[in-house]
């Protein structure tokens, strides 16, 4: 990694203001933990069996993204990104994908996302999660995302150190 620009989330502020400032955070801290990197490198897997790279939880947060702000607010069914199937785990195999594919569909979902969070009145707003049959609020979408975030940031660390020996940050 060349260096650190990110902004740190605000120690005061609004409910939606600090969520999205985490959540926007994390975001920049897995685009971080890329940077630099060749095709190759980033599709370099963690030990076996594991298959998982850092191109693979790009594509795989894609997924995320996609089925937790568009498939919840705006279509149930639209298709996930690489899967005709809801298979979070078809994301993982990034053998034969590129950074530019997979951050071009995840900086679409992204940028999807935020429109869907700006555009919403509150974070009360319900939407319909398909695969558990209920409704959520875009809080708890919000905060679920950025959970997802932290625990796949935290594996882009240990792939980030056997790609090029640097400590996480």
């Amino acid at each position: 990694m060349t260096s650190d620009n990110r902004i740190g989330p605000p120690s005061f502020g609004s409910e939606r203001d600090t969520l999205r400032a985490f959540l926007d955070y994390q975001r920049v801290t897995l685009a971080m933990k890329c940077e630099g990197l060749t095709d190759e490198e980033l599709r370099q897997q963690s030990m076996p069996p594991s298959t998982l790279s850092l191109l693979g939880l790009v594509r795989h947060m894609a997924e995320v993204e996609r089925a937790w702000f568009r498939r919840v607010f705006e279509d149930n069914d639209a298709p996930m990104v690489w899967s005709d199937k809801i298979d979070f785990q078809a994301a993982y195999d990034a053998s034969a994908s590129t950074r530019a594919e997979a951050f071009a569909a995840w900086e679409t979902e992204v940028e999807n996302s935020r429109r869907i969070e700006r555009e919403a009145e509150s974070l009360d707003l319900a939407g319909h999660q398909p695969r558990w049959g209920e409704e959520v609020s875009l809080r708890m979408v919000m905060v679920h995302v950025l959970l997802e975030y932290g625990r796949h940031n935290g594996h882009a660390d240990f792939l980030r150190e056997g790609v090029d020996g640097t400590v996480g940050a």
